[in-house]
């Protein structure tokens, strides 16, 4: 039987990680080596971001729904407890939308809320 060599395989793996490198700053754009070393740092920091980005967001929503629920006279974590004992299962990324857009409708979950406590 014949041997089967490995470079069709190697040529591909080569020419896949160069062009995920593509735009690097000199040698990490042109020698393998250190392409795939740039590569595997830069496929941490997306996955880091990813965790971050989801953080920084909620992070976000907490703020305005805040800022929001001062406006009408109760702290957040009041809010929050208030609605949960009214039963009012809204998500934070719904309340903070609201929050901003519809200040009437948020006011009226303030004064449930308040009802609640």
């Amino acid at each position: 039987m014949a041997r089967v060599k490995g470079a069709m395989m190697t040529r591909k793996r080569r020419k896949s990680v160069l062009k995920a490198a593509k735009g690097y700053w000199g040698a990490k754009s042109k020698h393998f080596k250190m392409a795939k070393e740039a590569v595997m740092k830069s496929g941490n920091y997306a996955f880091i971001g990813r965790k971050l980005k989801k953080r920084d967001f909620r992070s976000l929503w907490i703020t305005r729904i805040s800022a929001q629920a001062k406006v009408n006279g109760i702290n957040y974590s009041r809010f929050m407890c208030g609605l949960k004992k009214a039963g009012i299962d809204l998500n934070r990324k719904m309340l903070a939308e609201l929050a901003v857009s519809d200040k009437e409708a948020f006011a009226a979950l303030v004064e449930k809320a308040k009802a609640a406590l």
